[in-house]
């Protein structure tokens, strides 16, 4: 199957030489999540623009449902529901009538209820933009990308004032949208968020795409240990402790950390993921 969205040596040139973006290759699939990781300047908005065709590649191409995206811009964002990081929205306008305004202007069906998403949200569709809050203001953004039966969705920091309920719905609703077959690109700086809900991430450094992770392939895990007594022997999985208390990292085989934990004396014992934070920090460590 032909991915949704693919890129191509992407490249981006701004003035005076310099570069916001090199040699981007990406493939995504229809019905995948893919989290887009990196600070500020790293490349994450430049990406995000060149695939909705508002600035002119350098070089390279990227292609949405086999669209170019800068040649066939407008059938690509006729496919694209678009959550921008900054809001502009129609501030005069109910939450009902920016609904219907750009439901008109994408030409598409809906996929789903928007009177439910309101309710589910918690939000007030008859009001106008301008009487609500930033919050509630981010969840009617929400619902224009969640209700049009488009084949991508392209969040950017889509959590942004969000409270904890009403994130976790949000990345319910994602799942959904993937289990049906959409295809979402989501950057975050919240890596717990990204673990949660992408199938893969790329990080992005400098411009560059520095490092492609598969979450479920994910092994390395944190352990925390207080032992009563020290053991007698290490295996040499396990670095030797300098006190009672011990923490270190594991990857490989859990059955086998278990199996050794088993045979000790033991006063306290956790284990879980390491995340995305330790490969994160391989390439942001002076962001850690």
């Amino acid at each position: 199957m032909a991915p949704v969205l693919e890129t191509t040596s992407l490249t981006k040139r701004y003035r005076r030489g310099q570069y916001a973006l090199v040699d981007l290759d990406l493939s995504v699939a229809r019905g995948e999540i893919f989290g887009l990781l990196g600070p500020n300047g790293s490349g994450k908005s430049t990406t995000l623009r060149l695939l909705l065709g508002f600035i002119k590649p350098t070089r390279g191409r990227a292609s949405v449902t086999g669209f170019d995206c800068w040649h066939d811009s407008l059938r690509v964002r006729q496919r694209v529901a678009y959550l921008p990081g900054e809001l502009r929205l129609y501030e005069k306008m109910t939450g009902n009538e920016l609904l219907a305004f750009l439901t008109r202007l994408r030409n598409t069906r809906w996929i789903n209820d928007p009177i439910q998403l309101a309710r589910q949200f918690d939000v007030d569709l008859s009001r106008p933009l301008s009487h609500l809050s930033s919050g509630m203001k981010r969840k009617i953004a929400l619902l224009t990308v969640l209700i049009p039966k488009v084949d991508l969705i392209i969040l950017d920091e889509p959590t942004n004032t969000l409270d904890p309920i009403m994130r976790d719905l949000l990345l319910t609703l994602l799942r959904t949208a993937r289990d049906r077959g959409q295809t979402i690109v989501f950057s975050s700086h919240v890596l717990t968020e990204v673990e949660q809900v992408c199938d893969r991430v790329g990080i992005l450094k400098d411009g560059r795409l520095v490092h492609l992770q598969v979450i479920q392939e994910m092994t390395e895990r944190r352990v925390d240990v207080r032992f009563a007594s020290l053991p007698q022997t290490w295996p040499d999985f396990v670095p030797p402790p300098r006190s009672l208390t011990h923490v270190f990292n594991y990857q490989g085989p859990l059955p086998r950390l278990l199996d050794w934990l088993a045979q000790q004396s033991i006063l306290d014992l956790r284990i879980h993921s390491s995340g995305l934070a330790p490969i994160y920090q391989k390439y942001h460590h002076d962001l850690a």
